[in-house]
């Protein structure tokens, strides 16, 4: 790292994780540096609309899934690959290990990843969970399923980007916050209403430093 950064910031920040933002900004450190700022800043901003889509997400599937297979571990009775039963037990041992000795169905709904609902929506789902149920769980989407799922996943690309710690200053982050919103539109139209009451997106949006990307 130049020497025109601090000593602090180049022990604390390895070279290896400073690199996208020095090759974003041209080579200049001091750029590189206020990206790397900023990148933080997104993140954070992003942190809430995240949060609004992933909880939604889960728990409007939950819900018709429940209803469907009339029983809260609906797990139990639906046509779920291998995998993803491996997930479920996965989670189910994790809650274990922090002391829940008998894990409820809300909890093990919760400890589930972003992605294992997204996959639910995947194309070997189309006639077993999409059509006889799934679709009721986006009541104000009438498209077909799979712009749907590639819009999801594609969020929890950036949602595990933020949660650990990576780069998107190179992503087309205003589209993103719009993707984000749709999405929710689609589940519950209320949330928008609610979340542009405190979302800081736009506002470190538009205080993004010069460099490449959008």
């Amino acid at each position: 790292m130049s020497s025109h950064l601090p000593e602090w910031f180049c022990r604390m920040f390895s070279s290896p994780r400073f690199a996208p933002y020095r090759s974003a900004a041209g080579g200049d450190d001091m750029r590189a540096w206020a990206l790397y700022r900023w990148n933080m800043e997104a993140s954070e901003a992003f942190y809430s609309s995240l949060h609004c889509l992933e909880v939604s997400l889960r728990n409007a599937e939950h819900a018709r899934l429940a209803s469907r297979f009339g029983r809260p571990d609906w797990w139990a009775a639906a046509p779920l690959r291998d995998h993803e039963l491996m997930k479920i037990a996965k989670a189910e041992r994790t809650l274990r290990d922090k002391g829940v000795a008998d894990p409820t169905a809300d909890a093990l709904v919760a400890e589930l990843s972003f992605g294992f609902w997204v996959s639910l929506l995947s194309r070997f789902h189309d006639r077993r969970l999409w059509v006889p149920v799934l679709h009721a769980a986006f009541p104000y989407y009438s498209g077909p399923r799979e712009p749907l799922r590639d819009s999801l996943q594609s969020m929890v690309l950036l949602r595990n980007r933020v949660m650990h710690h990576e780069p998107i200053h190179h992503r087309h982050l205003e589209a993103d916050h719009t993707k984000i919103y749709r999405l929710l539109g689609y589940l519950e139209p209320e949330v928008v209403v609610w979340l542009k009451g405190f979302d800081r997106a736009p506002e470190v949006l538009k205080r993004r430093p010069n460099g490449r990307g959008r």
